[in-house]
């Protein structure tokens, strides 16, 4: 059912050869709110634009784990964090698992992963793979593929994306391919490629209006939390005071000294303290983070020119998301990991040509548990047991199903890294609701009356009724996905 589906939708699919070529960006750690599409007030991005323009931009797709290999590792299996092994950064993702990549080549799609891969493992699945090392470098990367190691001078977003180009340029069989082009940006530490290192400088980006936030009725843990703006940010590593960074050239270290020399004499004579501080820190590092983000934006449009130009535009279903949310300064955080909206939410942004109505916009719930389904779906293969999403394709044809899911299940496991209690939740289209299980403390949100999380409502006598509703529905979100050692580690 699912292959004649594929095969039919809009009539562009009509022989198994004419299926369609997938290619899935995925950058790490972009917020949608730096997104224009999203309503960016802070920065411009004209080509992911152009990608929403002419597909379907999904207003509420979230994580199950606001992490990056948890969250890789969810993508590729479609199986929440407890059952893919991946709770945490410091797990080795096991590779003899059922992976979407690996149903796709039984499909008979030739398959590619080009950029960042994060999970510790040599990559199963893929008929190529050329990936950064670990978190991988801005500057003169290395880069793992069959043969070993080496080393590329230039910027990592423009090398990851010349990489991906000459992979499905000098393709030569005739079947369908899914291109997964991983970048490493906007991750930590912000480095711009040469071409942004001087962009907005000298205009100040607009701050969150909860950058001083106190997380006055919040959990205890976001009082003792530290990953903020003002105690945490740090000024060596994330806002560069100090040398180029040791990878640099002669020629890029020209350039990054004309950029942040004079910004970093700037500082040594500032004296700044308190909020002037707090405000110093946020513009150097929102700058840099979407410095990186620019370049990234370059890289999707020079991936849409290459598909028009080479012809293949018409038959490549092209996606774009990210592995979680960010705060940018939101709550006076940087980082992700918790069940709050800045880094629950991720964009997600698919182009099906001659299927998603163009500028299409979606209000439903969706996750990244549902990726793996949906590029099985949209190539035509089937839908194995065990996954635990939703295909999307009937949300990209423009249709609802009537059991479409109308909440959804989190569960956040690393503890240390930031020192951000662990916690499940679940979350519907108003109301949230977290348990901390390492403070045995609750949190229940009113997103229609408190859409920044300021006030949890969950000892509130006026949502007691909701709170009980709330309680269950965790519940039974919990038992649907299975996670039944909840509180356990």
């Amino acid at each position: 059912m699912l292959l004649a589906s594929a095969l039919i939708v809009g009539g562009l699919f009509t022989q198994p050869q004419a299926r369609p070529n997938i290619v899935f960006i995925f950058t790490d750690d972009h917020a949608s709110h730096a997104i224009g599409a999203y309503g960016s007030v802070i920065n411009e991005t004209p080509n992911i634009d152009r990608l929403a323009a002419a597909g379907m931009l999904f207003e509420n797709c979230f994580v199950t784990n606001s992490i990056c290999a948890p969250s890789r590792a969810v993508i590729l299996t479609g199986k929440h964090s407890h059952l893919n092994g991946v709770r945490d950064n410091g797990t080795t993702f096991d590779g003899e698992q059922q992976t979407f990549p690996k149903l796709l080549q039984q499909a008979g799609y030739e398959t590619a992963l080009i950029g960042k891969w994060h999970l510790r493992s040599t990559p199963t699945g893929f008929d190529y793979f050329d990936i950064l090392p670990g978190q991988g470098s801005y500057y003169n990367p290395d880069f793992i593929n069959a043969d070993g190691r080496y080393r590329v001078t230039g910027y990592v977003t423009d090398i990851v994306t010349d990489k991906a180009i000459d992979w499905m340029s000098e393709r030569r069989g005739d079947e369908p391919f899914m291109l997964m082009l991983q970048h490493k940006a906007p991750h930590r530490a912000w480095r711009p490629g040469p071409k942004y290192l001087n962009l907005y400088e000298g205009i100040d980006i607009p701050e969150p209006v909860d950058l001083f936030d106190d997380w006055s009725n919040r959990n205890s843990g976001a009082k003792t939390q530290e990953m903020s703006v003002r105690d945490h940010l740090q000024l060596a590593y994330d806002l560069k005071i100090g040398d180029a960074p040791e990878r640099l050239n002669d020629e890029q270290k020209a350039l990054w000294n004309a950029a942040y020399g004079p910004r970093n004499e700037w500082f040594a004579n500032a004296n700044l303290s308190g909020d002037d501080l707090v405000r110093y820190k946020y513009q150097r590092y929102i700058k840099d983070y979407l410095r990186c983000i620019q370049s990234v934006d370059d890289s999707v449009g020079r991936v849409l020119d290459y598909l028009e130009d080479a012809g293949l535009a018409d038959h490549t279903i092209v996606v774009y998301a990210s592995d979680q949310g960010f705060y940018l300064g939101d709550y006076g955080w940087y980082d992700k990991r918790w069940i709050y909206e800045p880094s629950l939410r991720t964009p997600l942004i698919v182009k099906w040509p001659g299927t998603t109505e163009p500028g299409a916009r979606n209000e439903d719930i969706v996750l990244n548990l549902d990726f793996a389904q949906t590029f099985l779906d949209l190539a035509g293969a089937a839908d194995p047991d065990g996954m635990q999403g939703a295909s999307l394709m009937p949300l990209l044809r423009g249709e609802r199903p009537g059991n479409w899911r109308r909440s959804m299940y989190y569960h956040y496991y690393e503890k240390g890294v930031h020192n951000v209690p662990r916690h499940y939740g679940a979350r519907t289209d108003r109301f949230k609701i977290a348990y901390y299980y390492d403070l045995d403390e609750w949190e229940l949100f009113d997103l229609q009356n408190d859409p920044r999380e300021k006030n949890s409502v969950f000892d509130d006598p006026d949502y007691a009724a909701i709170r009980d509703g709330m309680l269950r529905l965790l519940e039974a979100e919990r038992r649907a996905a299975g996670d039944v050692r909840v509180g356990s580690g």
